[in-house]
């Protein structure tokens, strides 16, 4: 009896070991249908973002840095809407038209390296947010300027915070995998025009009945909805991993796979090697012997983008309103510059309803630009693109000798080019982070970013005051501009069509 009893104890002892083992082989494979394996058993926020490929959390991110790019360019927008009514409201010359234009720039290209520095010591959320509550604030308070200075001072603030705004582009791209990094960098373009037309017909609306002032604040709108939305927007996976935060960058990627309805990975969250093996590029590696022409001429070409796109967006407006005149404003000669300066016998001082109506067209030709480009840019290559817009651009804006007094032309050319130039604009920026390698790719976007800022600030002298004077040599200087960027975009010594982004920085 007991040696039966003892047998049926091992048979009951080993049918419980074999009933646990299908226990846990069973919850492995429950758990290893929701979780990704990494064969190395690491893995990097690079890696996790490609595996949790575009989905509902890269839809939403759009939306919120959008809403951010949009606000951007609405005070961009304004700058061409207020300087005509200034000028006849507070009697300034072209000259300070001009100079309230260019404060804003120079806040804006003054305040880039502080945004950059901010956003990697605190993180990308934070820059953001304070970028969005500042620009809301200077943005009523400019709309409350008693004078023409603090005007300047309220605006060269306002310029100042929209400064940080390329870093929701930066955490925008952070969450982007590969394949779709350009074309999705590309498309949020699209709230930038949206954003631009929004601002031409809510002038369309605001301006005939309550004026520039309540134009100011209503236009701080869409800064007021995405500062309520910062509460939700994610911080970079990337920056908390190399700031050491790496239980919360882990929590941001379940985020994105739970929205995604991917598996998370499993294994460590490491850092990249080459982030730990190089160390972050400086201004002089630049112009190291393999980079030094590649940097040059794409600070020229930045320059130039900058200097024609903005160059568009003013002189529509003021070729509009020149057609309004019935006739030709000329300087008084006993006047100093910074004050009153201009007398004018025309009976319509204001922009009128058409045309804000053909300023509207010339902004929505942005998406025909966008999407040619997208179209072209991956079957002809970087550089083509950007040699035939830039050839196109000058085209363009040769028409305009002999149409400024059609408003039907005037309208057509100035569609075609503000099309070809948000264009060209889009294949730079997909260019440029494609040539630089990673050690030196945040440097090399942001020394031509800050080249962009100073095209920005010259235009306003020869679209707001030159063009005034003379048509001709102001349009002469865009189209040479354009011809000497399309000849800089053919000697570009690398073609990044097809090309893996470089990892390391060549020592050759």
């Amino acid at each position: 009896m007991d040696s039966s009893f003892s047998r049926y104890q091992n048979l009951a002892e080993n049918d419980r070991k074999i009933n646990n083992m299908l226990a846990n082989k069973q919850a492995q494979d429950f758990e290893m249908s929701s979780v990704s394996v990494v064969p190395d058993e690491t893995y990097t926020v690079a890696q996790a973002v490609d595996a949790f490929g575009f989905g509902k959390f890269q839809v939403k991110l759009s939306l919120f840095t959008g809403l951010c790019w949009m606000a951007d360019s609405m005070e961009m927008t304004i700058l061409s809407i207020l300087a005509p009514t200034l000028h006849y409201e507070w009697q300034i010359t072209r000259y300070q038209q001009a100079l309230a234009t260019t404060v804003v720039f120079l806040g804006m290209m003054l305040s880039s390296p502080f945004w950059g520095s901010f956003s990697d010591k605190f993180g990308r959320k934070p820059a953001l947010t304070l970028c969005s509550v500042l620009l809301f604030y200077f943005g009523i308070l400019s709309s409350m300027s008693p004078n023409y200075t603090w005007l300047l001072i309220l605006r060269g603030l306002v310029g100042f915070a929209i400064g940080c705004s390329p870093q929701s582009v930066t955490l925008y791209a952070e969450f982007l995998p590969c394949k779709q990094r350009a074309k999705c960098v590309v498309l949020l373009d699209c709230f930038w025009t949206l954003g631009a037309c929004f601002e031409v017909v809510l002038a369309l609306i605001v301006m005939p009945t309550l004026g520039w002032k309540w134009l100011l604040i209503l236009s701080t709108a869409p800064l007021l909805g995405f500062a309520c939305v910062c509460p939700w927007l994610p911080e970079s996976a990337r920056y908390l991993v190399a700031s050491g935060q790496t239980d919360k960058a882990i929590d941001v990627l379940k985020k994105v796979a739970y929205d995604n309805d991917k598996p998370m990975l499993l294994g460590k969250l490491v850092v990249d090697d080459v982030v730990l093996e190089e160390k972050r590029g400086r201004f002089s590696d630049l112009l190291l012997p393999q980079l030094r022409l590649t940097s040059i001429l794409l600070w020229f070409i930045w320059l130039v983008c900058a200097f024609c796109y903005y160059g568009i967006v003013l002189m529509s407006t003021e070729l509009f309103e020149s057609g309004n005149n019935n006739k030709i404003c000329l300087p008084s000669m006993e006047n100093e510059i910074f004050k009153t300066v201009q007398t004018c016998t025309a009976e319509s001082r204001y922009l009128t309803t058409r045309d804000y109506i053909d300023l509207l067209w010339t902004t929505l030709a942005e998406f025909p630009g966008i999407f040619a480009t997208i179209f072209i840019i991956d079957r002809f290559g970087r550089k083509i693109t950007m040699v035939v817009q830039f050839l196109i651009f000058a085209i363009s804006l040769s028409f305009l000798f002999h149409c400024a007094k059609n408003r039907a032309l005037l309208t057509i050319a100035l569609f075609f080019a503000r099309g070809i130039i948000a264009g060209v604009f889009q294949a730079v920026y997909v260019y440029t982070p494609e040539v630089y390698p990673t050690p030196l790719r945040s440097i090399g976007v942001g020394t031509c970013s800050a080249m962009a800022r100073l095209g920005a600030m010259v235009t306003p002298y020869i679209a707001q005051v030159l063009l005034k004077s003379s048509i001709a040599t102001s349009m002469a200087i865009y189209i040479s501009a354009a011809l000497l960027a399309a000849f800089a975009s053919l000697l570009l010594p690398i073609e990044t069509k097809g090309r893996e982004m470089k990892e390391h920085v060549s020592k050759n």
